[in-house]
């Protein structure tokens, strides 16, 4: 046991440990922010940077050899005060994750002065039990394992912070009972929010109409769209509603019941978190389970029987199918037609080649179980709008064609992107570039659907800038020889815009914040 006040190393470590504390905590704090205060996600963040960031990785070999030193105490020539080499390797990890960041500023919240209150609180004990048990290398332990104890900290304010904002979710359900709308919910692995917008502009006609904005997805955004949005005489409320693992969308069904339920894709979008496409399927089910009327994709043979299923428990049930199955709502988009309804004629539509095609199809059967009228949707479904950073096209200054589609982050939209950008290069006759830091939250098929994609570009014929490290590896492997890494996005942007010239093709795939690797 230390006696901590006639232990002066011990002292001296716990000043220098409240310095070295600031940076560490700027750092984790933040990253919970963007990780939306999930616990365990700063964790695996911090894992993320020491496996892809070889400076960083040697900065906590050095943190853990000296604290391992430390530990053993009166080792030459430093003896007790081991622990301050660790401490200075520890104030500069990770290496290159910002402290305020760039592409989203650290915002000191409510919420996050209420987290580093915990945090601190937390970190000071730890601290002074391991000091006491270890002398000054229990500081620097502390510091060493900040990352998981920031994920500690998020357990235990999780349930503080959902009663604390209970209140909204209360008033959110009052305005509801009194507007009473019927309630569209539409969840799936990708295309939420475009088919969101898609069903809010077809239905927008017949009936008035409230959407939850940008991607308000969760408890408290749904909440707040419904306090700020809903208005006597809305008669839709479109939701979107996503989730981090199962349960969530029946919690959130619960809140909002929908009438009308749908589910778009189910694909890889959530592998990191749920481990697989079944136990995917079954937390997006959860959509389906109280809503009167749903609206599914057959072509997945599993959202297919899960229809079968709900007509079975007498739900009205809608299908939709872009492949030419037997469906009330069939798009064909090569072709460019559309049937709405088994009775009707097949009309003329137009789907873009960087869009994709489920979600019109989805969203025209969301707006037929709605009520709105055959020819409605028909005469709506030319000019659909579009949904920022997902498939955007633009013309840079130099005249090269821009596809962002920074919003994008799973292997199909991403290859069906790559696809509309290589048939644009081939109208233009300029080359075609891909700039992308890869896809990510893909579990363990991560590496593998990164290298097929560095492989489609290559087979593209289009030149590849791999940015940042986190799938940097992958990209490039399965690229091949020519591929370029590079540092941050910036320079990637800059060099492509050489690379495209006038003529060419840059296709943006998916934009990482700065707080990954």
């Amino acid at each position: 046991m230390i006696d901590l006040l006639t232990a002066p190393a011990t002292l001296v470590a716990f000043a220098a440990g409240l310095l070295v504390a600031v940076p560490i905590a700027a750092r984790w704090l933040r990253v919970a922010q963007r990780e939306h205060y999930v616990p365990g996600w700063t964790t695996r963040m911090a894992w993320l940077w020491v496996t892809r960031e070889p400076v960083t990785a040697a900065l906590l070999v050095v943190a853990i050899g000296a604290t391992f030193v430390a530990v053993l105490g009166g080792v030459p020539p430093l003896g007790d005060y081991w622990a301050l080499v660790a401490l200075a390797a520890l104030a500069f990890v990770p290496l290159g994750l910002p402290l305020r960041g760039r592409s989203a500023k650290f915002a000191i919240t409510d919420r996050v002065k209420r987290l580093m209150i915990a945090w601190v609180i937390l970190h000071v004990a730890v601290a002074v039990v391991l000091a006491v048990l270890l002398g000054a290398a229990g500081v620097a332990v502390t510091l060493l394992v900040s990352a998981p104890l920031t994920d500690l900290a998020l357990a235990i304010m999780a349930p503080i912070e959902k009663a604390g904002s209970k209140k909204f979710v209360v008033q959110a359900q009052k305005r509801l009972q009194q507007v009473e709308p019927r309630v569209v919910a539409i969840t799936g692995s990708y295309g939420k929010t475009s088919t969101k917008n898609y069903v809010a502009h077809l239905v927008s006609a017949t009936f008035p109409t409230v959407a939850s904005p940008a991607s308000f997805n969760n408890r408290l955004g749904l909440s707040r769209a419904v306090n700020d949005k809903l208005v006597p005489g809305t008669e839709i409320f479109v939701a979107e509603m996503g989730i981090f693992g199962a349960g969530e969308i029946r919690e959130l069904c619960g809140y909002f019941p929908p009438d009308i339920a749908a589910i778009t894709v189910v694909g890889e979008a959530h592998l990191e978190r749920m481990r697989s496409t079944d136990v995917i399927f079954r937390a997006k089910a959860e959509i389906t389970e109280h809503a009167s009327t749903v609206v599914l994709p057959i072509d997945d043979e599993r959202l297919a029987q899960h229809a079968a299923l709900c007509a079975e428990q007498g739900k009205t049930v809608v299908t939709v199918s872009t492949a030419g199955a037997d469906a009330d709502v069939v798009l064909d988009a090569r072709a460019g037609l559309i049937r709405i309804g088994r009775a009707t004629e097949p009309v003329a539509v137009t789907v873009s080649g960087t869009g994709h095609a489920v979600n019109v199809a989805v969203a025209a059967g969301i707006a037929l179980a709605a009520g709105v009228p055959v020819d409605t949707i028909a005469g709506r479904l030319g000019d659909l709008p579009g949904s920022a950073h997902r498939a955007e096209v633009q013309v840079a200054p130099s005249g090269a064609r821009i596809i962002d589609d920074t919003y994008n982050s799973n292997p199909v939209g991403a290859h069906r992107a790559l696809d509309g950008a290589r048939a644009l290069a081939a109208e233009t006759g300029g080359p075609l570039v891909v700039v992308t830091p890869g896809m990510v939250e893909l579990g363990p098929v991560q590496a593998e659907r990164n290298r097929a994609f560095g492989a489609a570009i290559k087979a593209a014929g289009g030149a590849l800038y791999a940015v940042g490290r986190t799938n940097r590896s992958a990209l490039v492997s399965g690229y091949g020889e020519g591929a370029v890494a590079v540092a941050t996005r910036d320079q990637a942007v800059k060099a492509a815009v050489e690379a495209a010239g006038d003529r060419g093709v840059i296709l943006y795939e998916n934009d990482l914040p700065d707080h990954y690797p």
